[in-house]
């Protein structure tokens, strides 16, 4: 018996291991190609570079403005994490407490948005009576509202597994609800509240529609747009293109890769009782 359970786990392990190379094909093929030259990229081959050409990067940094993108890319995804962390984990603290008929009505209200789709042509009316439309704080708002569903819904079943005798002991100490909240119990939702974090920073680095539709001013445009509008300039020099790609996957591959442990952590933990 214990022979066939360990001839399964190696093949499960060589399965996994097989998935993993054919999904990394296509960031080896664009990490290869990014440091070829004009002419030996034209043909999108795995073959390996005559001559590494570092300098590709270099020029798609100055040419394609992308540092000024990167930092507007961080401005949007920073602020949607601050904003959704904040209001979703203590949306979800008070609803997961206080599981009175209305609340519990609101949180299946929020969640019934993972769900529905987005209307953007009423979104655009909205952002226009609001004037935050072409703004960079209208943007980052979008963002955080987007996470808003996903983000309750996790914290919500996590905080179902913090003890309540938490919450007595430090009302018994003095603690009024924000002090509460931020002292005692938030420090305790570390694994989530760092799931919800690097999920936020995913789904906003990686939006392309709402900036494409509610954006109309390039110096505003963060670095999926900054790598379209490069395309368009660039479309025939494929070193250029998959060397902007790279630059523009990096920072979500380093952020997954630093807090995917966070990830599996939060998620599990979240579903035990909720």
């Amino acid at each position: 018996m214990g022979g066939k359970n360990t001839f399964l786990t190696i093949v499960k392990n060589i399965v996994a291991w097989i998935i993993s190379l054919v999904m990394l094909v296509p960031l080896l093929l664009i990490l290869i190609n990014s440091l070829k030259d004009k002419h030996q990229a034209s043909s999108m081959g795995m073959d390996l570079p005559k001559s590494v050409h570092f300098e590709n990067y270099l020029t798609v940094i100055v040419q394609g403005k992308l540092l000024r993108s990167f930092c507007n890319s961080m401005f949007y995804a920073g602020t949607a994490i601050i904003i959704a962390l904040i209001l979703t984990s203590m949306a979800a603290y008070v609803l997961s407490r206080n599981k009175t008929k209305l609340n519990k009505f609101i949180y299946f209200f929020i969640i019934l948005g993972l769900a529905m789709p987005v209307n953007y042509v009423s979104l655009m009316k909205v952002m226009q009576i609001t004037h935050l439309i072409n703004t960079r704080i209208g943007i980052a708002l979008l963002y955080a509202a987007l996470q808003v569903p996903v983000s309750v819904f996790l914290i919500y079943g996590f905080i179902g597994t913090v003890p309540v005798e938490l919450d007595e002991a430090g009302i018994i100490d003095g603690c009024g609800p924000i002090r509460l909240y931020f002292s005692i119990v938030m420090p305790l939702l570390k694994p989530v509240l760092v799931t919800v974090s690097i999920l936020t920073f995913m789904d906003a680095w990686n939006q392309f529609i709402f900036p494409l539709y509610y954006l109309n001013s390039a110096t505003k445009w963060p670095m999926t747009l900054a790598v379209y509008n490069f395309f368009g300039q660039f479309f025939k020099e494929w070193n250029l293109v998959c060397a902007d790609i790279i630059l523009t996957s990096l920072p979500v591959l380093i952020i997954y890769l630093l807090g995917q442990k966070y990830i599996i952590s939060g998620m599990t933990a979240g579903s035990v009782k909720g």
